[in-house]
């Protein structure tokens, strides 16, 4: 085999890797995403089993017991709201009122999230940017 069938040989088998592997790489990161379910629709049975939780904390509802964390989570827009379990790290910004993707299952009436699955997410992300009243002038 001559030095230049070789080296198109050689090019040709590594693009095809490096498509087949961009290819799996995207497979991997859109296919095993998981929508976030509303307490609602856990509430009305919609969600069932393993699930990931999202909504805004509610106030007043944050309570710690040793690694214990138990707070209500609420839909974004409504009033509906689910009691949650959490133990393990709780992030900095985690605060009433602010909106939590947790994960876990339905047991006893009660959401029992995963160990370490608490995420909080930015409200300068999802929020818009209020601006400042202007100055009025006195006479």
């Amino acid at each position: 085999m001559d030095v230049r069938r070789r080296r198109s040989l050689r090019l040709v088998v590594a693009l095809t890797c490096a498509v087949l592997l961009a290819g799996a790489l995207l497979y991997t990161s859109f296919g095993s995403a998981t929508e976030a379910t509303s307490p609602s629709d856990v509430l009305d049975g919609r969600a069932r089993g393993e699930v990931q939780l999202a909504g805004v904390v509610v106030r007043d509802s944050v309570e710690r017991r040793g690694d214990t964390l138990r707070f209500r989570i609420r839909d974004r827009g409504g009033r509906r709201s689910l009691a949650v379990v959490y133990r393990g790290l709780v992030p900095d910004p985690f605060r009433e009122g602010r909106e939590v993707i947790v994960s876990g299952r339905m047991r006893g009436g009660v959401f029992v999230a995963e160990r370490d699955s608490l995420i909080t997410k930015c409200p300068s992300k999802y929020t818009k940017e209020r601006k400042p009243a202007p100055a009025r002038e006195s006479s």
